[in-house]
C-alpha cells in the first residue's frame, strides 16, 4: 500500500453531459473548481457495447422511461469518439487530470493516444476477457471497479491482467456496488479489507450512494481512490443524474476527504504539536496537601495529586512516599526531591 495519505478523487462526469459538449466543458470546469484530481467520462460506441435486445436496468427504466431500449438510451447520451481529444486538452488547460472509461475495443484505441494516467475498467467489463487483455497489453496503471463481482472473479481478472503485461501492483481495486443509488445496507465497506488481501497496488471505493458520508467513511477506512458521480443538475433527463452529486456537494466531498487525509496522520502515537502545551494544564503533579516542615516524612497524610503538571509525576508516588522533606513546603506547592 502507498505511504502517502493523498487520496485520489475522481469526479465521475460519466454521461451526465447528455451528449452536449458545452455541458461536458462545464463539468470539467466544475470538477476543477471543486478540487478533484480527475474528471472522468465514459467512452463508447453504443453499437459495439449493447445489443438490440439488451434490457435496461430497473433504475434506468425509472429515470429514462421503459419504452426506449438500452441501446437507444446510450446512443442519445454518448459523445462521438472525436470529442475526447478536445476534452483531454481542456482538462490540461484547467489543471485537472483527464480520464475516460472505455466500454469497447475501439474506444480503447481512441483513448490510448490521450496520455491518461490510469485506465479505468468498469465493473461490467471484469468478465470481458478480450477487453481485459487489450487494456493489460498497454502496460499502464489500471483502476478496476469490482461491482457485482465475487472474490474469485476479481482474482481471475487480476490474473488476466498480469498474464498480459500489467502486474497487480499497478492495479487499484475499487470496492463498488452497482446499483444507483446504492442502499446503505448493500454498501459493505468492510469488503475493502478483503480486497486488500489480493495484493493489488491499492484499494479504493466507487460510491453510488446518495450523499457524501459513505465516501468519507471509505476514505477514513483507507481508500486511496474515491470515485463519485456528479452532475450539473440532478433534475436533468438521463440515467445517472439523480444518484449524482451537484457541484456544491462535490466541493463538500472534496473538502471532507482532504480533511480526512490530514487527520489520518501516521502510525506513530505521540503527543501532537497542538496538544503539547496542554500537558502541563491537564496532567497532575505531587503537591503538598498541607504545610510540610523541613525534615518531615512524605506520606499519604501530607501529599496529594493536583494540577498542574510539570512537577513530580503521580506515577512516581511510591518513590516519594517515605522520603524526607529537604525544606518547608506550603500548601498546594509542588513537591521537590533533592
Amino acid at each position: 500500500m502507498s505511504e502517502s495519505n493523498h487520496i485520489i478523487i475522481i469526479a465521475e462526469a460519466g454521461v451526465n453531459h447528455n451528449a452536449s459538449m458545452e455541458m461536458a466543458r462545464q463539468m470539467i470546469a466544475e470538477a476543477a473548481a471543486a478540487g478533484a484530481d480527475y474528471v472522468k467520462f465514459q467512452t463508447a460506441v453504443p453499437e459495439l457495447v449493447i445489443s438490440s435486445i439488451a434490457p435496461k436496468a430497473e433504475y434506468q427504466k425509472e429515470t429514462t422511461g421503459r419504452e426506449e431500449s438500452q441501446l437507444d438510451m446510450c446512443r442519445a447520451i454518448h459523445l462521438p469518439l472525436s470529442a475526447y481529444a478536445e476534452l483531454a486538452q481542456l482538462c490540461r488547460e484547467k489543471g485537472i487530470g483527464f480520464m475516460s472509461t472505455p466500454f469497447d475495443l475501439v474506444s480503447i484505441d481512441t483513448l490510448a493516444p490521450l496520455g491518461m494516467d490510469y485506465w479505468k475498467i468498469p465493473s461490467g467489463e471484469i468478465t470481458n476477457l478480450p477487453y481485459l487483455r487489450k487494456i493489460a497489453s498497454l502496460h499502464g496503471k489500471i483502476i478496476l471497479s469490482t461491482g457485482m463481482s465475487s472474490l474469485p472473479e476479481i482474482e481471475t481478472a487480476l490474473k488476466v491482467l498480469e498474464d498480459n503485461g500489467t502486474p497487480r501492483s499497478n492495479v487499484i481495486l475499487l470496492h463498488c456496488t452497482t446499483q444507483y443509488p446504492t442502499p446503505m445496507t448493500d454498501v459493505n465497506l468492510r469488503a475493502m479489507n478483503t480486497l486488500a488481501s489480493l495484493g493489488a497496488g491499492d484499494i479504493g471505493y466507487s460510491d453510488h450512494t446518495l450523499g457524501i458520508e459513505v465516501a468519507i467513511a471509505a476514505a477514513a477506512r483507507g481508500a486511496k481512490v474515491i470515485e463519485k458521480h456528479f452532475t450539473l443538475d440532478k433534475s436533468l433527463p438521463g440515467p445517472d443524474h439523480r444518484a449524482s452529486l451537484d457541484p456544491a456537494e462535490l466541493k463538500a466531498l472534496v473538502c471532507a476527504v482532504r480533511n480526512i487525509e490530514k487527520a489520518l496522520g501516521t502510525p506513530t502515537k505521540e503527543a501532537a504539536p497542538s496538544e503539547r502545551p496542554n500537558i502541563i494544564i491537564a496532567r497532575k503533579s505531587i503537591v503538598a496537601s498541607r504545610h510540610i516542615k523541613k525534615g518531615e516524612i512524605f506520606s499519604d497524610e501530607n501529599i496529594t495529586v493536583k494540577r498542574p503538571g510539570g512537577g513530580i509525576s503521580p506515577m512516581l508516588w511510591d518513590s516519594v512516599i517515605g522520603k524526607t522533606a529537604s525544606r518547608d513546603f506550603d500548601y498546594d506547592t509542588l513537591i521537590e526531591l533533592e
